[in-house]
Parts: structure tokens; C-alpha cells; sequence
């Protein structure tokens, strides 16, 4: 029953991910096309953004994996 509950955990943070790091890749580019002269510090926040996103799934696995090793 733990395995069952740390891949539905991993999988929904996983799919949150997912669906932020689209949104913040899409509003870049949608910013990018708006005014071009700002691709420059619009990439580097998005990079940010990204890697701050990216963060939270690694950490549900983490704890995935210590709760499943109750």
C-alpha cells in the first residue's frame, strides 16, 4: 500500500510540475513576442522559474521514498 501511495504522490507532483513549467514556458514566449528586446532577462527568470518548479517534484520522491521505508 506505501508503493502504491508514493507513485500516486510522485505522479501528481510530477504532473503539477508539468503543468507550471508550461505555463511559465509559455508566458515567456508570449512576453518574448510582445517585446522582443527583453528576451534576454525574460529567459534568465524563466530558467529561474523553472529550476524553483523542478525543485518540488525531486523533493516528493525524496519523501516518497522515506515514507515508503517505514
Amino acid at each position: 500500500m506505501g508503493a502504491l501511495a508514493a507513485a500516486i504522490a510522485i505522479g501528481l507532483a510530477a504532473l503539477g510540475a508539468g503543468l507550471g513549467i508550461g505555463l511559465i514556458g509559455g508566458r515567456t514566449v508570449e512576453g518574448i513576442a510582445r517585446q522582443p528586446e527583453l528576451r534576454g532577462p525574460l529567459t534568465i527568470t524563466m530558467l529561474m522559474a523553472i529550476a524553483l518548479v523542478e525543485a518540488i517534484p525531486i523533493m516528493a520522491v525524496v519523501i516518497a521514498f522515506m515514507v515508503q521505508g517505514r
